[in-house]
């Protein structure tokens, strides 16, 4: 019934990175949510969008970011908040998707951004996951980004799949939508247990949950 699995990588195969917010939020003696809140404004031309699709350098990032946040009252280092995106690997996710390649194909949907030195899918340090996928997809490279429809379509053409034969897991609704909207079948990473639970269920694999 499906072909492919498409991940999100941020809160799917590494831990969500507002848990990080939420950290440096209460040490910065910042109201809990304040990343979040300064994201949310202008989703689509603020300086985190502008930075995923590599119109951005880190440290212009930083500057427009840091102004963005000072417009809403907030002193934020642009920094430091870039810092919360190291997650930590989950294994059993890892595994699972080690699995689904035995069986069809991977891809891997990311919105990053170009580091100074060389990004991670260029040999930084998550590097020894990339032969997991078999295609991946980055919004600082491909000028685009989730949930733009056209970054959902390039993983499509590069997989060489219809939409209607993946499924794409994702933590965020957000990014979700569209590619619900162009067919593909959709599971929001909450718990990543129960998100596994679905994903198993709905390939008849066995993703190596025990």
């Amino acid at each position: 019934m499906y072909d492919a699995v498409f991940f999100d990588f941020g809160g799917v195969i590494l831990s969500s990175p507002f848990e990080a917010f939420e950290v440096y939020e209460e040490r910065s003696n910042l109201p809990l949510g304040t990343l979040r809140t300064i994201n949310s404004q202008n989703p689509n031309s603020n300086a985190w969008a502008r930075l995923e699709r590599g119109e951005l350098s880190i440290d212009e990032f930083v500057l427009v970011f840091q102004t963005e946040a000072l417009e809403l009252g907030y002193e934020v280092d642009g920094m430091h908040v870039l810092g919360c995106l190291s997650g930590e690997i989950r294994p059993a996710m890892v595994e699972a998707v080690r699995r689904c390649q035995l069986e069809m194909g991977t891809a891997l949907l990311t919105n990053n951004f170009v580091a100074a030195s060389p990004n991670w899918s260029s040999g930084g340090s998550f590097a020894a996951l990339l032969p997991l996928f078999d295609v991946v997809v980055e919004s600082s490279t491909a000028g685009c980004r989730k949930p733009e429809r056209q970054f959902y379509e390039i993983a499509l053409q590069q997989m060489q799949v219809e939409a209607s034969r993946v499924v794409f897991l994702d933590d965020l609704g957000i990014n979700l939508k569209p590619a619900r909207e162009l067919g593909m079948w959709t599971i929001k990473v909450e718990d990543p247990d129960v998100a596994l639970q679905e994903l198993e269920d709905l390939l008849g694999i066995d993703l190596g949950r025990g």
